[in-house]
């Protein structure tokens, strides 16, 4: 494949030199949004699908429902353009055309429009992401990067982009480790503040090559590791098992500013029970993941709705250490999520901790275990609570047996958040009855920690 690299010589210096790392202050917790690709994919036939076409009416839609029915409130404030937005040739002077009947007022007054929706909140407004690929062609077939590589950068920051994607269809894994830099070298360049996020190393782990996670890091504000999430439970669980059995490999990659990213939120479309959805807001808080739904956000149902917008499970997402967690538990299909969270005390971590069922034979478990055999040490105890079900359990002490019943396919997931000396004297002076557990059913066995 033919390269043009513009004065890589001087970008190849700098990248020795260190500099370019991708310290853009942003993305210091993971991303929250809306992308288009999983719930409407490629669809340009706006004149018998007008309503779902890839077009701009689109996502001005998308942008006015993430701030009127409050997803923007929590967290929520990129709305993402994925792949087919172009017209598939560049015009004369080499620059990338947006579908001139789909985007007829262009991508700048696209990303006008959405930034002028403002938080409630933090009276900001929305943030705007746009997709390309580090090939010749984008996955779909439209115009890729390759040979215009500062150009293009340089487009998106005139149409004040706030958020690339990069694909890496039509592209050789091994011309990524200097592609993929010399591209965010040339966002960074533009002055703009522009995530950027890298397909780079699900495309060498495709090859058999092993990425660079160091340059990755450094390069990236967060990347895909695994396969397309597709609109099914079994594509869920197979990003699951991924994440979890390569947990050593992967977890040590994130933190603020440079994310694992395992693909959008599918919740509210066709393919995940209630039970299931919860189950994937709750595992993707655990990772650190970013936030980024792909669903109709005008036809979604209540119950789903307030799955993406539970604040408690946001929280966990975006705490601000910015651990990824682990599973720390596997047997009989149940498994144990655990991730180290604020506050802090002394030397102790808080924890949000997933109780997963894979099971399917129809029946709830019960899970029983200790807060010690969770990793939960402290002496001063955890104020332990249920982020679905708001159920508080009060101050626990590390020898305290908690019990949980646990959904087939479902997940409860609870918040302990470490005790100082003086929360504990407070809450034991003024509190009632401790926590008195259910009945046990399923067991969890002491040897298996």
């Amino acid at each position: 494949m033919l390269q043009k690299w513009t004065s890589i010589g001087a970008v190849i210096a700098v990248l020795i030199s260190g500099s370019v790392a991708l310290e853009n202050g942003l993305a210091r917790t993971p991303p929250m949004g809306w992308l288009a690709w999983e719930r409407f994919r490629c669809n340009t036939d706006c004149k018998n699908d007008p309503d779902n076409c890839i077009s701009e009416n689109l996502f001005r839609t998308m942008a006015d429902l993430l701030v009127n029915e409050g997803y923007a409130n929590v967290g929520y404030e990129y709305i993402n353009v994925d792949d087919c937005w172009l017209e598939k040739e560049r015009n004369q002077y080499g620059e990338l055309v947006p579908d001139r009947t789909r985007f007829p007022r262009g991508m700048k007054a696209l990303a006008d429009y959405v930034s002028r929706h403002v938080h409630q909140v933090h009276s900001k407004g929305l943030k705007f992401g746009i997709y390309e690929d580090f090939g010749n062609y984008t996955c779909a077939g439209y115009p890729g990067v390759i040979g215009n590589l500062q150009q293009d950068a340089e487009t998106f920051a005139s149409w004040d982009v706030d958020y690339v994607k990069l694909d890496g269809c039509y592209a050789h894994p091994s011309e990524m480790d200097r592609g993929y830099p010399e591209f965010g070298f040339y966002l960074n360049r533009t002055g703009r503040s522009m995530i950027y996020s890298c397909s780079w190393p699900v495309y060498q782990i495709y090859a058999g090559m092993a990425p660079n996670f160091t340059s990755i890091i450094q390069s990236c504000n967060m990347w895909r590791n695994f396969d397309d999430i597709q609109d099914s439970w079994a594509s869920v669980e197979s990003i699951v098992d991924y994440y979890g059995n390569n947990q050593d490999v992967i977890v040590p990659n994130a933190g603020p500013g440079h994310w694992n990213d395992p693909d959008m939120l599918i919740i509210g479309n066709f393919g995940l029970s209630y039970e299931q959805s919860k189950t994937q807001m709750a595992l993707w808080a655990i990772l650190a993941a970013p936030l980024l739904m792909s669903v109709d956000l005008r036809t979604i149902r209540p119950e789903y709705k307030a799955i993406l917008q539970n604040k408690k499970i946001i929280s966990v997402d975006q705490d601000p250490l910015g651990i990824q967690g682990r599973r720390i538990y596997k047997h009989k299909g149940i498994e144990i999520w655990s991730r180290p969270i604020t506050p802090l005390y002394q030397n102790y971590f808080s924890y949000a901790i997933a109780f997963v069922n894979r099971r399917t034979d129809g029946t709830p478990s019960d899970v029983a275990v200790t807060l010690k055999e969770l990793g939960l040490t402290s002496p001063t105890g955890y104020s332990v609570e249920d982020l679905y079900e708001d159920v508080d359990y009060g101050v626990l002490s590390p020898q305290t047996k908690i019990k949980v019943k646990v959904n087939p396919s479902g997940v409860v997931i609870l918040r302990a958040d470490v005790q100082s000396d003086y929360d504990r004297r407070v809450y034991y002076t003024t509190q009632r009855t401790p926590y008195n557990p259910l009945n046990q059913v399923f067991r969890i066995r002491n040897n298996d920690f």
